[in-house]
């Protein structure tokens, strides 16, 4: 998971078919501003996205994210599983200032409620590790559609050993599900997409990652905020120093938290009186998500969504908004059983792909899961995985195959192009809110084009004659 305050956030997973190369984490958005003037420096996506940005100096005016709380994880926005274990240490290799900014930040942990004696103790094992500052600093740019994403996410793989798990621990997913009314199939499906069910949580000493993170400084204190909440975790007993590994940002167990949120969600579902959410045994992991998404507002007895199908001739300028799936129908709008979908709940129409691709009925409980990880993609990976564990076969609507993935700068020019032909999108920072699917709307009914408000190449192109 991840604080929508700090940045986006990646998680390719395990091997082969069943590796996620990319997830699609939220970025911190720039603060607002409004457009005062726009002149095209050049008719490329640099240049035109450039000019702009040197108006707005990066700033937006789409609706802030929610309200920054604790989650799960936040890893910064390259590779969490491409190198699970960082390396041991090179000590030739420790830069100058590593043993100095240990002293000085045991200062501000004993300032924080940890001992001597625990900080000590742990700092013994902690070491400054290389390769981690250079996997920070690997910004690769997610660029797969959401068909593409889903093709690896719910791989054929990755449901048949979910069903696996699902049955080999059905009595603890049951009770757990019992205990916090959450869906049984996404406390599972959560799981795969994380560690790919375990087996994948990574084998980088957390300590050490996160002091080596803390140090290099680029985010520095929110290093520091995690590692001080590793060394209570560790003081309280919940497991070892040397136990505690995960990825190489600090995330840590098989669903992945981040040392913060694990203090505020972690719970001892086992009884032994530790939340050891690195054992072997995933239930105390596993409780935990389920109680975090608890806390979030999950609402038992209802669906994360359904797969619809669309009439012919469908109004996109209806889509705006929330309504009963019964409204829906009477707009033509039905499961891919050709029936209304129940009343489960006022849920919106999300069109991943615009009018060519799959869509769907969200309901709240989708962005629950979202609360664990800020994306349509991912959210959308859990629901129909759990689905699929649930049984469910594959979605019945084919993904454009033509499409692919935008570039940041695909999309600053699109805000821009928008923004001069006078449809605003409320500032130009790569980011698709509600503000640019408006715009894009907006330009697509006056272009003739179909009004999905979905940022395409097809777009782009239209905007660049």
């Amino acid at each position: 998971m991840a604080l929508v305050s700090i940045l986006a956030l990646l998680s390719p997973e395990g091997r082969a078919a069943d590796r996620l190369d990319h997830s699609l984490r939220p970025v911190a958005r720039p603060g607002t501003a409004q457009l005062s003037r726009f002149v095209p420096a050049a008719e490329t996506a640099a240049g035109i996205a450039g000019a702009t940005l040197a108006v707005l100096g990066r700033n937006s005016a789409e609706p802030a994210a929610r309200a920054a709380i604790p989650r799960p994880r936040l890893r910064p926005a390259s590779a969490v599983h491409v190198a699970q274990d960082a390396g041991a240490a090179d000590l030739d290799v420790t830069p100058d200032g590593f043993v100095a900014w240990t002293r000085a930040f045991r200062g501000r942990a004993l300032a924080a409620g940890v001992s001597g004696r625990t900080f000590d103790r742990v700092f013994q094992e902690v070491r400054y590790l290389p390769e981690v500052v250079r996997l920070d600093g690997r910004q690769s740019e997610f660029t797969k559609t959401t068909g593409q994403y889903l093709e690896s996410a719910v791989s054929d793989t990755r449901v048949a050993k979910g069903s696996e798990k699902a049955r080999e621990y059905d009595g603890t997913l049951s009770a757990i599900q019992s205990a916090y009314g959450v869906d049984k199939r996404v406390v599972a499906a959560i799981w795969g997409m994380e560690t790919n069910f375990g087996g994948h949580r990574g084998n980088t000493h957390t300590p050490s990652a996160l002091a080596t993170l803390a140090f290099d400084g680029r985010r520095g204190a929110f290093f520091e905020a995690q590692l001080i909440e590793v060394l209570k975790i560790l003081e309280r007993g919940d497991t070892t120093s040397e136990n505690m590994k995960g990825s190489w940002a600090g995330a840590m167990g098989h669903t992945q938290f981040m040392p913060t949120s694990y203090q505020s969600y972690a719970v001892d579902f086992t009884g032994d009186g530790r939340r050891d959410i690195w054992s072997d045994n995933p239930a105390d992991a596993l409780a935990s998500t389920a109680a975090y998404l608890n806390r979030m507002g999950w609402v038992s007895g209802m669906p994360w969504g359904r797969e619809v199908l669309l009439p012919s001739g469908f109004d996109f300028g209806s889509v705006a908004g929330e309504r009963m799936p019964s409204d829906w129908a009477r707009l033509g709008v039905r499961g891919t059983d050709g029936k209304a979908v129940p009343d489960f709940g006022s849920a919106r129409l999300l069109l991943p792909a615009g009018a060519k691709g799959a869509a769907f009925l969200v309901f709240k409980n989708f962005d629950v899961i979202k609360r664990y990880n800020n994306s349509d993609a991912y959210a959308l990976g859990v629901g129909h995985l759990a689905d699929r564990i649930g049984g469910a076969g594959p979605l019945r609507t084919a993904w454009p195959q033509e499409d692919r993935g935008l570039k940041r700068e695909e999309r600053e020019e699109i805000q821009a192009r928008l923004t001069h032909a006078g449809y605003s999108t409320g500032g130009v920072d790569g980011r698709i809110g509600p503000n640019t699917v408006s715009a894009i709307r907006s330009y697509q009914r006056s272009s003739g084009l179909t009004p999905d408000g979905y940022p395409s190449i097809a777009l782009l192109k239209h905007l660049r004659r």
